[in-house]
This record gives C-alpha cells, structure tokens and sequence, in this order.
C-alpha cells in the first residue's frame, strides 16, 4: 500500500469518525447552486465560496470548461436536484493556458510518460509507445482566461437543455490573493430570460 493511499484512508477514518448527523442531509443542494471550476489543486471551492457540505453542486475538470461532461452534470443538476443558479469559476495561472491542442497531441504521440516543462515550453521524458489518439480529442485549452470564461458561460447559456431562467456567472479566481474576480462579458451573457 502506498503512502498517498495509507495518509488518504486515515484522514478518512478521522473523518468518519466524527461525521455526526451528514448522513442525514438531503440529496438535493440546500443552496440551490452549482459551480463549475478547474481541478487545479490550488483551488478549494468550499472555501473560496464559503460553503458546508450539502450546499452546493461543484463540478471540476482540467480548465472548468464547459465540456459535453460538465453540461451534462449541470443539466441533471437544476433538472433532477434543483439548483437555480451556476458559476462558471476559471483561475489565474491555469495549466490549460500552457499549451495547444497540437502540443498535447504531440506529446502523447511520443510517449504516455509524464512531460516536464521549462522555460522554453514542455518536453516529453519517456520513450514510446505513444498513441496518436490525442489528436482527436479537443482538450479545451485556454488562450485567453477572461475570453474562454465568456465562452463557456455562452455555451451553457445556448445548450438545447438549459432553461433559459438560470443565470450563469462568470468569475475567475485570483490564485495569489484568494479573490473572485467577475467578468462582467460572461455574467451579461448568462444573465437569465
């Protein structure tokens, strides 16, 4: 058993050892909102947004972009479990600005060893086999954070099956101070109807 794996399982116990009544708190979010952020570590939604456990819905993946996946737990969200209004929460310093679709490709054609990265960009450690399946996937990368924030909360905003009475705002969270920055483009566009 690995380290990672005996300091998760005693944190757990210790945890569960103290859990009191949370087994009892609803399936639905008692907050009535949802957030969709990145799975940079750095970010610890329950703290920046000041929640407890059953309040809201998070949703994370690499970028917190507006991927057929994040939609698809938005969706079930408001339509199975009641949420009201979503946050769509980039970050500065995001990994997803570092690279292209063509570099990560690149790199995976290489090697699935881990890359590294430097000044001059990032650079594959292992020998092959690669795959060259990484061409065909769209790894939402990010060129602009304030623009991609708009067009994900447009995005959401224009899904078939999203009900045009729920807001979407848009935010990037400032890694170095701890703040929720608006962008005010992205929260006009998922202004509701």
């Amino acid at each position: 058993m690995s380290q990672v794996v005996k300091e998760v399982l005693a944190a757990n116990a210790d945890y569960a050892s103290n859990f009191g009544d949370k087994g009892k708190l609803p399936m639905p979010p008692g907050r009535r909102f949802a957030i969709l952020t990145c799975m940079d570590a750095r970010l610890d939604p329950a703290k920046y947004a000041g929640l407890a456990e059953g309040d809201a819905h998070v949703i994370r993946n690499a970028g917190g972009r507006a991927s057929d996946d994040a939609i698809r737990s938005l969706v079930i969200s408001y339509k199975l479990l009641g949420t009201r209004e979503w946050f769509v929460i980039h970050h500065t310093d995001c990994g997803m600005e570092t690279f292209t679709n063509e570099i990560m490709a690149d790199l995976l054609a290489s090697s699935l060893a881990t890359a590294t990265v430097d000044a001059s960009g990032w650079h594959d450690t292992g020998k092959g086999p690669g795959s060259p399946e990484g061409r065909y996937i769209n790894w939402l990368t990010i060129a602009d954070n304030a623009a991609s924030v708009v067009e994900d909360v447009k995005r959401i905003k224009a899904h078939p099956l999203v009900p045009g009475d729920i807001p979407v705002y848009g935010y990037i969270y400032d890694c170095k101070t701890g703040t929720l920055v608006e962008v005010p483009e992205a929260t006009a566009a998922g202004r509701a109807v």
